[in-house]
């Protein structure tokens, strides 16, 4: 086995080694900037809908996702991780937002959904709820929530359209599209 020198490995081009960290690192730069936009997005959704919670739900396969980044106003709200309620949403939920459904729920209480869904969503802590699809090439990406906790919301039309802003900007960044 061959060894070299600083200097000379420096000169070697291409090196598989010296290729491997340049990838490494070009994808660690992407993903620490999806990762801040991400954040700036739904801080800046919360902090304007003066909500109390507004979460990025990532799907990592197919109908089967998590709670990956969140805005609270209140640390007490967090709900990190969270992969929802099993079995809940299923193919039917799932085709209603990849052909771009948005959800204004004002109140679970008065809602008609499955009772697995109010039961979660009680157990989070959510009264009302705002759901926009994160749509890329491939398919549903994600979904941006907005929660309001502690009491029901009649969600405006400007409401929904800053969400859906959010998603676009998202669902077109090309660090968002890569992962």
């Amino acid at each position: 086995m061959q060894t070299y020198s600083n200097a000379e490995f420096e000169n070697i081009p291409n090196h598989p080694l010296e290729q491997g960290l340049q990838q490494l690192l070009e994808r660690l730069i992407s993903k620490m900037q999806r990762d801040e936009l991400i954040r700036n997005t739904i801080n800046q959704v919360r902090e304007s809908l003066e909500v109390d919670r507004v979460v990025l739900y990532y799907f990592y396969e197919e109908w089967y996702g998590q709670v990956t980044f969140e805005s609270l106003i209140s640390q007490e709200l967090s709900i990190f991780g969270s992969t929802g309620a099993e079995n809940c949403f299923n193919y039917e939920y799932a085709a209603l937002y990849l052909a771009g459904r948005t959800k204004a729920i004002a109140d679970i209480e008065l809602e008609p959904i499955e009772t697995c869904h109010r039961d979660f969503l009680r157990s989070i802590q959510v009264r009302a709820n705002l759901v926009v699809p994160v749509l890329v090439p491939r398919g549903l990406w994600g979904l941006l929530i907005a929660h309001q906790c502690h009491k029901p919301r009649l969600w405006l039309e400007t409401d929904i359209k800053m969400m859906q802003i959010a998603a676009q900007t998202l669902s077109t960044d090309s660090n968002v599209l890569e992962s």
